[in-house]
């Protein structure tokens, strides 16, 4: 795009980096809570995605920030390496694999990863921010020290062998998701509000209401603090510089040799890359003008993200489908409306601090459990199944894989049991034995490895003396050297057994004059007789 084409679409890119402002902060305290992080490093990376990688980024729609399918990763990584400032190594580390992915031209690759493993990974991202974010929801509040009884006291909660549950962030929770549900209807879409306002923005402003008219009925009705958004009073930019987390490099570079370190990094560069390149592909397909977006470019400008993040104290990074697609239907033209967004929320960190504070923890668990259960549908295993067990079994088992272990480790499952089903259904019966009367037909009906020798050598087994053979090869690219061997003999014992053999074949596989027996084209050539 020109200058002028840039200066056209001004008014536009405003409104919807607007748009996508309101719809990427409660997702991004949400993820950080979620993440076993301060919301601080949510509204970090979001600016980051909206500053750093939207203005390197080869997508003029994409926005990229704190992703909902990394959630797990960052909780399992925190409490793997010890300490947030550790976990902030890896990120940094993972930036510059995303980097080399990209100089690499690693972009292609993710068209290799089967739909059910992807799905897979989708869909147990989903359940574990539902089964993560329960906790949340019903504000419990585990231990027994004075400030579990504090904020017992506080809230009205109630005690219950899981810990105390506080009743009014249960109310919280519950009408928020049914404000996400109803948002979404055909009844309440009729109105333009509603159609203008993103549901989190409605939830936030349901969750500040009911903070609002709790301390106003009294401190026994009132959330605590430890179940309300905390973030940092900040003044100006220098206590900004003082709020973020930089990573001491001399204790960081430290843990380079640490191999947990490295685990987390590669887990978050293949998961981060896997996401902001399907969601470069989702965008593609919804932008009206069907504009693509070069991969390798996006790898490097998330690695950049990536690693500016981890070097500031940000939460890792990914292109998010959420706030691209708000972005594309709020009409953004170019990388500016994600760049205003960044903006948008960098002023948020000085300038609404007082009112963010007021969001309840509840509020947020209630987004990313609405989010999980989009993900992880009952809907998607019905139609997975009726696919058939070939993307069935792959999708269980890499949603079952990330359950039990990892999110690397599940889809590395997920990948192996759709090779390993490929595998058979080449391997499965490569040839077939036909018979009518005395004549029979063998037919290789697809590429044979050395595995068809044993059924080869069955199947030639149950030809009879003076019987009637045709050999169609026709639809073998390749015949594995055993599985030649082994036809070679037959055809040559069988003028001694008075059979005649018929060779159908396309293409030269076979030696032509070692057995003697041609494979020309087309050539159909007697061998023995009665």
């Amino acid at each position: 795009m020109t200058s002028k084409d840039y200066l056209s679409s001004l008014p536009r890119d405003l409104a919807a980096g607007t748009v996508v402002f309101l719809v990427a902060l409660p997702l991004c305290l949400g993820i950080a809570k979620a993440s076993g992080a301060e919301p601080f490093a949510g509204l970090v990376s979001g600016i980051v995605g909206g500053l750093v990688v939207a203005a390197l980024s080869g997508s003029r729609l994409s926005v990229s920030g704190p992703a909902a399918g990394l959630v797990v990763i960052v909780l399992d990584g925190i409490a793997r390496l010890g300490s947030f400032s550790a976990f902030l190594v890896a990120v940094l580390l993972s930036g510059v694999i995303q980097f080399a992915f990209g100089m690499l031209k690693a972009g292609r690759l993710a068209a290799y990863v089967p739909s059910p493993v992807i799905k897979g990974m989708l869909a147990a991202i989903g359940l574990l921010l539902v089964i993560k974010q329960l906790p949340l929801a019903f504000g419990l509040a585990s231990g027994t020290g004075g400030d579990a009884a504090s904020a017992v006291a506080q809230a009205g909660a109630i005690a219950t062998p899981f810990g105390s549950i506080s009743p009014m962030a249960c109310a919280v929770a519950v009408l928020s998701l049914a404000l996400l549900a109803g948002w979404e209807t055909r009844a309440l879409r009729r109105f333009k509000l509603v159609r203008l306002v993103p549901a989190p923005l409605a939830v936030v402003v349901l969750g500040i209401a009911a903070t609002l008219a709790a301390e106003a009925l009294g401190p026994s009705f009132a959330l605590p603090v430890e179940h309300r958004v905390a973030l940092p009073e900040l003044a100006s930019f220098a206590a900004l510089g003082n709020a973020l987390s930089f990573i001491d490099f001399g204790p960081g570079f430290a843990r380079l040799a640490d191999p947990d370190v490295w685990i987390v990094a590669i887990t978050l560069a293949v998961v981060a890359s896997l996401e902001s390149l399907l969601s470069l592909e989702a965008v593609e397909q919804i932008d009206p003008q069907r504009r693509p977006a070069p991969p390798d470019r996006e790898l490097k400008a998330q690695g950049i993200g990536n690693l500016v993040a981890g070097a500031i104290g940000g939460l890792p990074i990914t292109s998010v489908i959420v706030r691209s697609s708000a972005n594309v239907h709020a009409g953004a033209q170019s990388r500016l409306s994600a760049i205003f967004h960044g903006v948008l929320l960098l002023v948020s960190l000085f300038a609404l601090t007082d009112v963010i504070n007021l969001i309840p923890l509840a509020c947020l668990a209630a987004i990313l459990i609405f989010t999980g259960l989009k993900l992880a549908k009952p809907s998607l295993f019905v139609a997975m199944a009726k696919q058939g067990v070939a993307p069935f079994v792959p999708f269980v088992a890499t949603v079952a894989g990330v359950l039990a272990t990892d999110l690397l480790m599940g889809i590395l499952l997920g990948v192996a049991c759709s090779v390993a089903l490929a595998l058979w259904a080449n391997l499965h019966r490569p040839i077939a034995l036909a018979q009518h009367d005395d004549h029979f037909l063998l037919s290789f009906r697809k590429d044979v490895s050395f595995l068809g020798k044993v059924p080869l050598k069955q199947m030639l087994a149950r030809i009879p003396d003076r019987a009637t053979v045709i050999v169609d090869t026709t639809r073998a690219d390749f015949i594995d050297h055993d599985v030649r061997e082994l036809l070679d003999r037959f055809i040559e014992e069988a003028p001694g057994r008075a059979i005649a053999v018929e060779m159908r074949h396309a293409t030269p596989v076979l030696p032509t004059a070692t057995r003697g027996w041609s494979w020309n084209r087309g050539l159909a050539q007697q061998t023995g007789g009665r």
